[in-house]
């Protein structure tokens, strides 16, 4: 079974376990057609974190998350004038780290060789795909910006043919075509292992370093180059990890670490009280204000660093007294909570004041394309892939960065940087400031869920902040609902902005909750009642979910994906 936020990453997925691979040579071959047929949401250059789940073995965490490069310091930023990494451009290039995650589970977990899981996107970049509309509109935002400043992504999108027709990227399909040629003849480990190295240290490397360097327009409304030299693209290499997991009513719920905002799942799901009636009139009020909860404490203590206290945040004595602050209004502050009686650490930040931003009218974090503007300016969204093969091997995983609108496009290559150190603050002392070496926390993050030890359900969805607020609805309701995949997925959903924004310019919507209006009118109006600032978004625009799942007793596979944005699948046999 297989489901991905694009209808030809799925189909690419099946065609390889079809052709006797396995949900990691599947996983790989459908990230990279991702590349090819979401450019405004990943990319090579951007980044990939990964759970998976081999059969019999242990769950992992694969980090393709790049680091800051080691001349991306406070110090250096603040020189310039800037008080936040620009949302776009060279100086908010973190290492790309996707390619080498991709090859690293594909050596380690995959049967297939780099030639067979690289057809597809070569032959969706050289031969052409469907343009989707998202792409268009995202391109139509940016035309000034591509015309004037970053001539190297006109050139490959301007003029775009119409939504359908054949779009193609042939300096893309030449790329692979080269890496596949350059690793011609040698064996399937050693074939993977010669094109880390290219990636790293040979003719790519050489093209993103060479063109990095060159100063290009940001969200400052200035030129700059970035940091990224060649000896941080040598030094990097995507890495395993244990995942966080968190114990309830029977399941084991599995994410990435600090780093990502994945705990704040788990957080989310310590602060439910025992017996939460899903069902309730007043469950709705109390998800969200233990969403601020669990959101308040991502701001003041994830990061990519040894002193994240995940113990404290997810023990019983810590969520109930944190429970205790749920109160019968809405919230309208930020509280993070002091675990283990340690002082929390908040930018020095007017979030909800100076600078807040209110979000476009009609645009749908999550479903379709990012929120952007004339400068690239984007809340940033991302893909999704789940399978899980006849072996039981499962997989979940959230391509994302490097988007058309992230960065110029490198033209020998056909894809640009990314942005992710725009989640970094240039303040000092905080568990997610800008720090050479570290891992920018990130928003992205799959799922992976146990019964009895037993890998049975990986989900997840694009959508930057909400992604851990729409993934746990969807998860209440197969666990506590008793929904199937799809009818958890249709559900309606919301989120809540009530916290700041991990994206540039970081703003905060205080006691904002925005619904599907297929919520119903006696929702909105009790949300309302209890001091919610409630906005009615369309019926069908709260998330792009996937899931794939597996029953333990009977072997029997499951799958469906997102009816919203109409591009999303599940396939299987």
């Amino acid at each position: 079974m297989v489901s991905s936020t694009h209808w030809l990453a799925s189909q690419s997925a099946m065609a390889v376990l079809e052709g006797g691979g396995n949900a990691y040579d599947a996983a790989v071959a459908a990230g990279f057609v991702l590349h090819v047929v979401e450019p405004h949401l990943n990319g090579p250059g951007g980044e990939v974190p990964v759970i998976l789940a081999p059969a019999g073995g242990e769950v992992r965490v694969l980090s393709g998350q790049g680091p800051a490069p080691a001349g991306a310091t406070i110090a250096r930023y603040r020189s310039l004038g800037l008080d936040l990494v620009p949302g776009t451009g060279p100086l908010a290039a973190a290492i790309p780290g996707a390619f080498d995650a991709w090859m690293v589970l594909l050596r380690d977990y995959g049967t297939k060789s780099l030639a067979d899981v690289l057809a597809y996107a070569i032959g969706y970049a050289e031969d052409g795909h469907p343009l989707l509309p998202a792409v268009g509109a995202t391109v139509e935002t940016v035309r000034e910006l591509f015309e004037t400043e970053w001539t190297s992504s006109a050139e490959l999108y301007l003029p775009l043919p119409e939504p359908g027709a054949l779009f193609r990227n042939p300096a893309l399909a030449a790329t692979w075509r080269t890496l596949l040629r350059e690793t011609a003849g040698l064996s399937r480990e050693a074939g993977i292992e010669q094109a880390r190295r290219i990636w790293r240290e040979g003719f790519i490397a050489e093209a993103v370093v060479d063109f990095a360097a060159r100063p290009a327009m940001d969200s400052s409304g200035e030129r700059h180059a970035s940091t990224l030299t060649a000896a941080d693209l040598a030094g990097y290499e995507a890495r395993y990890e244990a995942p966080a997991t968190y114990d309830w009513n029977g399941w084991t719920l599995c994410k990435a670490g600090p780093w990502s905002q994945g705990p704040s799942f788990l957080q989310q799901l310590a602060l439910l009280p025992e017996g939460f009636d899903y069902s309730s009139a007043d469950s709705l009020h109390t998800l969200v204000e233990g969403t601020k909860l669990a959101m308040a404490d991502r701001e003041a203590w994830y990061g990519d660093t040894a002193g994240v206290p995940l113990a404290d945040l997810l023990s019983r004595a810590y969520n109930d007294e944190r429970r205790a602050l749920i109160g019968p209004k809405a919230s309208y502050e930020l509280r993070p909570g002091s675990p283990g009686g340690r002082t929390p650490r908040l930018p020095d930040r007017p979030f909800g004041q100076d600078g807040a931003v209110e979000p476009s009218a009609g645009t749908t974090a999550g479903a379709g394309e990012p929120t952007v503007r004339f400068d690239g300016l984007t809340r940033g969204d991302t893909c999704h892939l789940d399978i899980v093969d006849r072996w039981g091997n499962m997989v979940a995983a959230t391509p994302s960065g490097g988007w058309l609108q992230s960065n110029p496009v490198i033209p020998s290559l056909g894809f640009p940087l990314g942005t992710r150190l725009q989640m970094a603050w240039l303040q000092p002392d905080l568990p997610n400031s800008l720090t050479p070496g570290r891992r920018p926390r990130t928003t992205l993050s799959p799922s992976l869920a146990l019964r009895d030890g037993a890998p049975v359900l990986a989900f997840g969805t694009p959508g930057g902040d909400q992604q851990d607020q729409w993934s746990l609805h969807f998860f209440l309701a197969v666990a506590l609902g008793g929904l199937s995949l799809q009818a958890a997925i249709d559900a309606p959903n919301w989120h809540t902005d009530s916290f700041p924004s991990s994206f540039y310019p970081r703003e905060m919507l205080p006691g904002s909750v925005t619904v599907e209006s297929r919520i119903g009118e006696e929702t909105i109006a009790a949300l309302r009642e209890r001091g919610h600032d409630v906005t009615v978004a369309g019926p069908w625009t709260e998330g792009r979910l996937c899931a794939v799942a597996r029953d333990p007793e009977t072997g029997v596979l499951s799958a469906a994906a997102n009816p919203r944005g109409m591009q999303g699948y599940a396939v299987g046999r």
